[in-house]
């Protein structure tokens, strides 16, 4: 189970674009779609976990939310319908084969003129992690080509960002994530 809050980067880089229509993969539990949806948005919060997704509904229900339409689907094959104003991509890793370079290309695509592509991940692995041997973590440069070319997007934001994290034995450290928000011309 995660907070519920949304995630920080998310909230930072959206907050001053115009409300329109979002689609949110890997959603989880809905907290950057309800954050989105309470601030005007039209969100489609998309998740493999139906445990995550029931728990996202409840909170929108409780909280009187309308405007998330929720959806189980493994983004790996899914393809949505129609265009959006931001698809948003918030730590969208996993620790099993997973093909997210495709996956991020793909929903690229479904990024109208106008609108825009977040990317936000892990940059490097924590701190307390016991395991430091990933060589593949994203890069701002694989992030953006992932996407496409870039004279297809203008770049908003592009940078390392470092925030203060707390581990699960209480470890206080500094987290890396990437920040990319591309605009579709």
């Amino acid at each position: 189970m995660w907070s519920g809050k949304v995630n920080a980067a998310l909230a930072d880089t959206v907050s001053e674009l115009s409300p329109g229509t979002a689609l949110d993969l890997g959603c989880g539990e809905g907290g950057d779609s309800l954050w989105l949806a309470s601030r005007g948005w039209t969100v489609t919060g998309v998740d493999i976990s139906t445990v995550a997704l029931s728990r996202a509904d409840a909170e929108a229900r409780g909280r009187g939310v309308a405007s998330v339409t929720w959806r189980q689907a493994d983004l790996e094959t899914w393809e949505p319908e129609g265009e959006f104003d931001l698809v948003s991509a918030c730590f969208l890793q996993a620790p099993q084969e997973f093909d997210r370079e495709g996956v991020l290309r793909r929903m690229s695509r479904h990024v109208r003129p106008g609108g825009y592509m977040l990317i936000v991940s892990h940059a490097a692995m924590p701190p307390w992690s016991h395991n430091h041997e990933h060589e593949d973590m994203p890069t701002i440069e694989g992030e953006r080509a992932a996407v496409g070319s870039e004279t297809e997007w203008d770049a908003v934001i592009a940078e390392v960002r470092h925030r203060r994290a707390t581990g699960p034995d209480g470890q206080d450290g500094m987290l890396d994530d990437n920040v990319v928000l591309l605009r579709r011309p």
